[in-house]
């Protein structure tokens, strides 16, 4: 099977699974006594606790693992979603064709010009306290304490999709002209059936490739927020704000320096392995293209 898969594919997502099997499954392999605070604080590294503990004694390794499963969960969650909403609309855009796609593509442009962090700000003070108080009058007590990190992906999602528009709009009026579309036409084929039966599965390509790299954006979108103390809120955890705790712990008193060694390589290892897997893919499609 090895010589069907693209160069540079096979190191990258040995290295997602890794990491994903490593954020799921490792936490379980901890005593719950190291997710708890205790005496030994800012330890360096030892056999004992591999990363060192942080502030409150608590072992870094653990908190690593389960930042890690909130940074990719935000990731994955995010990048789904505008992959959702910019295949559909750039998909509809390029079939409308004319005035339809012109103001389409118009209102993509004002969005761009958008921040994005005021944005996602925005998006966070307007619904987060209401979807606390619709998600409490429900007895949904697991949404009331995760509202802020459910609007987060949300809003980050809502944000990304406008590139994946853009390719899609591209990509789709190009296929147009192919002669199976004109042969779906003369057949009589309506118009959703031949957007979604034949335009659709020919972009899956290019939608995979656009899905691997708008993971680690939303992942560094995510990372930054939290960074900056407007993300993932404790006792949330995420990579990125364990950066800010790391950052927060090197001082002229105290240089506790694998707080924000550790926590750095889980982000980079993941980044890079996800950039060299779309990368790979893109080449490898871009490739067959010719």
């Amino acid at each position: 099977m090895r010589k069907h898969l693209p160069p540079g594919v096979p190191l990258p997502a040995f290295v997602l699974l890794v990491m994903s099997l490593a954020v799921v499954i490792g936490p379980l392999l901890f005593p719950p006594s190291y997710d708890l605070p205790a005496a030994l604080t800012y330890s360096p590294p030892t056999l004992a606790h591999p990363c060192g503990t942080d502030l409150n004694g608590r072992d870094l390794l653990l908190r690593i693992l389960n930042g890690g499963r909130i940074s990719l969960l935000v990731g994955i969650c995010g990048a789904s979603i505008s992959l959702l909403i910019g295949t559909t609309y750039g998909l509809v855009a390029g079939s409308a064709r004319g005035s339809i796609d012109n103001s389409m593509m118009r209102l993509v442009d004002i969005l761009y010009s958008v921040p994005r962090l005021i944005f996602i700000l925005i998006f966070i003070n307007a619904f987060n306290e209401r979807l606390q108080v619709a998600a409490n009058n429900q007895g949904w007590e697991w949404l009331v304490g995760s509202s802020r990190l459910v609007i987060l992906i949300l809003s980050l999602g809502v944000i990304e999709w406008l590139t994946m528009a853009r390719i899609v709009r591209g990509q789709t009026l190009t296929l147009q002209e192919r002669s199976y579309v004109a042969a779906a036409r003369v057949l009589g084929e309506g118009y959703w059936t031949i957007l979604w039966r034949h335009l659709l599965p020919n972009l899956a390509g290019i939608v995979l490739v656009y899905l691997t790299l708008a993971i680690p954006s939303v992942i560094i979108d995510e990372a930054f927020l939290s960074f900056l103390g407007l993300g993932v809120q404790a006792p949330q955890s995420s990579w990125g704000s364990l950066l800010s705790e790391g950052a927060a712990s090197i001082n002229p008193l105290r240089s506790a320096w694998w707080m924000l060694l550790f926590p750095s390589i889980a982000l980079l290892t993941t980044l890079l392995a996800l950039y060299s897997l779309g990368d790979a893919m893109r080449r490898s499609i871009g490739g067959k293209g010719h």
